[in-house]
């Protein structure tokens, strides 16, 4: 069992419960005014390949929750670019190290790799006592999963509906959404497909042809459906995906095959061939701007009232962009919900820390 969480699909059930449960005690301790420090000193050093604004403020606000410091590995500051290895930067950026937060999602088939080998170098440096803890290795988002992401999206769903025994049953869809842009991850939503179809939840996810995900992804989303009694189904039909909905998570993301084309061009820094697939992405976009999470769209939903979520920042018509995933009014609508869905992050987070160390409620205070 591994304390390390690069993905929700590598733990079982009850670690699962246990993150999730430790989450919200932190939050509810917090909200409280207690304390919960744990460590007296050591760092979370954090290694941001990509640009983050919640997901980076809420790593360093769990790592000053539980006491540690926040040190960010700036590549081009470190030897990295004179040609060190991971297994020689797993180690010396860990001797006072405790947490190691990665986001690494650039690259599709790199991401999640570079990770497991960050978690194997640290095995080797703690088996030969280099370091004298193992630092526990956290996903901050990957090519593969966003486990932050989908764990919180899932204690919201959890509070929202009144625990998370109330979740099956429920369901929700997966949907893409229209965006001016291209290039945007697959793990948001393989995330948010591989974990809550593990709650018996009746999970669709919806998409122009030609947008599907990572197909293993997808393939195992099915069997985490017929394993917990819930459904998943894949569907060309937004406002079908909607109907009778009782949460929607209408979200941009990269076809699976222009993401690998994509990669195939970052790394040979071939500038034109990227141009070239933008323009072309981005016209296949342009004949789905009807995939707009709108007022006629969410009055098909269950009661008319779906949970609306979003991990953000939303493409939001008329105010971040012409066209974009959501309308205005929708989004307003729901604003409060889709900022506390953000606002478990750092709790998630703080848990996944604690965990990692096997510190876990009750407190020693």
């Amino acid at each position: 069992m591994s304390a390390d969480f690069l993905a929700t699909w590598d733990k079982s059930d009850s670690e699962i419960r246990s993150v999730l449960d430790l989450a919200q005690k932190i939050r509810d301790r917090f909200y409280g005014g207690k304390p919960i420090k744990q460590f007296e000193s050591g760092l979370a050093v954090s290694i941001f390949k990509d640009k983050s604004t919640r997901t980076r403020y809420s790593y360093s606000s769990a790592a000053n929750l539980v006491g540690l410091e926040v040190e960010e590995l700036d590549e081009g500051k470190s030897q990295i670019t004179h040609g060190e290895t991971v297994m020689e930067t797993a180690n010396m950026v860990s001797f006072l190290t405790r947490v190691i937060g990665i986001r690494d999602d650039i690259f599709l088939g790199v991401g999640h790799k570079f990770m497991e080998q960050t978690a194997k170098a640290l095995d080797w440096g703690y088996k030969n006592q280099v370091l004298r803890y193992r630092p526990t290795v956290i996903n901050l988002q990957s090519d593969e999963d966003h486990p932050t992401q989908s764990m919180s999206d899932l204690l919201h769903l959890a509070n929202y509906f009144g625990g998370l025994e109330k979740l099956k049953g429920k369901k929700l869809a997966m949907s893409w959404a229209y965006s001016p842009s291209y290039g945007k991850p697959l793990s948001v939503p393989q995330g948010v497909i591989g974990l809550l179809t593990r709650l018996g939840m009746e999970v669709t996810l919806a998409y122009p042809s030609g947008y599907q995900l990572i197909p293993l992804i997808e393939k195992m989303a099915k069997a985490n459906a017929a394993s917990s009694g819930g459904k998943f189904s894949i569907s060309h039909d937004m406002a079908g995906a909607f109907a009778g909905a009782d949460a929607v998570y209408p979200k941009s993301w990269a076809p699976y095959r222009v993401m690998e084309q994509r990669t195939k061009l970052l790394m040979k820094n071939d500038e034109s061939g990227l141009k070239e697939l933008e323009k072309t992405a981005l016209m296949e976009n342009d004949k789905h701007q009807d995939w707009e999470c709108g007022e006629k769209l969410m009055k098909l939903t269950k009661g008319g009232k779906a949970l609306y979520m979003h991990c953000l920042p939303a493409d939001i018509s008329g105010v971040s962009c012409k066209q974009g995933e959501v309308s205005a009014g929708v989004f307003e609508k729901y604003k409060r919900e889709t900022y506390l869905q953000a606002s478990y992050k750092p709790f998630v987070i703080a848990a996944m820390m604690l965990h990692g160390q096997n510190l876990t409620l009750p407190y020693r205070y």
